[in-house]
């Protein structure tokens, strides 16, 4: 079982680093395509289910992996935790930056940017059923049956994440928006985006372990997909200078820490749960009727 188990994880590896820069030579194919709507970006963002579900189909695995259910059942409160989570952050953010004076918001103007937050939560929930979920849903429980640790299955998905997003900060990006969020080069913002991806992953995991379904992470990246992106990138907000990789919404260090001890919270309320109900099995058996 386990040598199975191996094999489809790292085809699984494999074909997702490998993903991206498959749609990189296709574009470079085709005539100049339409920026962030590329036939390459298409196949960087859907190959990693597709190859999820062919290795699945073929190896005859078990479809409760993807954590396609939404298990509502006991589980609202997650899918609202999940909802709830960037405002939240993203807000003492805001506020750590208007009481230091690293954060402008004289050009924020509430109602068009509820518009394009509004507007935009459909693309963005049915893009990020791809983006990261097959990670954080299928990998993850692959890394489970080898009976990974907590930390190893944090860094192989995050990391993994990170190098998926590679050729999209690297070529499909364009460099204005990565300057919007910091002023580096693409080499320089693809590694700092690897580091934030690892301390974001432990949220989408722990979410998708509490509740066995990938939807509350879904819910979670289409709620950051639309709301800090706009929010930095098309400017209703403006950093100072140098203190970019601070305070920034999107890669800032502050929140990402805080991120990240938002998913170490999740990972310890699963843990004491289970202790719990160890603990009530044991005692039951203790006791046969």
């Amino acid at each position: 079982m386990n040598k199975k188990v191996i094999r489809n994880t790292v085809v699984f590896i494999v074909l997702v680093i490998l993903s991206g820069w498959i749609g990189v030579l296709v574009d470079s194919s085709l005539p100049e395509q339409p920026k962030n709507e590329s036939s390459g970006m298409g196949i960087w963002l859907v190959l990693p289910m597709l190859t999820a579900v062919a290795i699945t189909i073929f190896s005859k695995g078990n479809w409760k992996d993807f954590g396609f259910n939404p298990n509502f059942k006991g589980n609202i409160k997650w899918y609202l935790i999940a909802t709830l989570i960037f405002p939240v952050v993203t807000t003492i953010v805001l506020i750590i930056g208007a009481t230091t004076r690293w954060i402008d918001f004289s050009a924020f103007d509430f109602r068009p940017f509820i518009l394009i937050f509004s507007s935009t939560l459909l693309t963005n929930f049915i893009i990020d059923i791809f983006d990261g979920a097959p990670l954080h849903g299928y990998l993850t429980s692959q890394l489970l049956k080898l009976n990974f640790s907590d930390w190893k299955i944090y860094l192989i998905v995050g990391g993994l994440w990170g190098i998926w997003h590679a050729p999209y900060y690297l070529v499909f990006l364009p460099a204005t928006e990565i300057q919007a969020v910091l002023p580096v080069n693409r080499a320089i913002y693809f590694t700092i985006s690897i580091v934030t991806l690892v301390c974001w992953a432990v949220m989408f995991i722990e979410l998708f372990r509490v509740t066995k379904s990938i939807w509350p992470g879904v819910v979670l990246h289409m709620v950051e997909d639309s709301l800090i992106n706009p929010l930095v990138i098309l400017g209703y907000v403006s950093i100072a200078a140098g203190k970019e990789i601070l305070i920034s919404p999107i890669n800032g260090i502050i929140p990402t820490i805080l991120y990240l001890l938002v998913g170490l919270g999740i990972r310890a309320y699963r843990r004491q749960t289970s202790q719990i109900i160890f603990s009530e099995i044991k005692e039951e058996r203790s006791f046969p009727n």
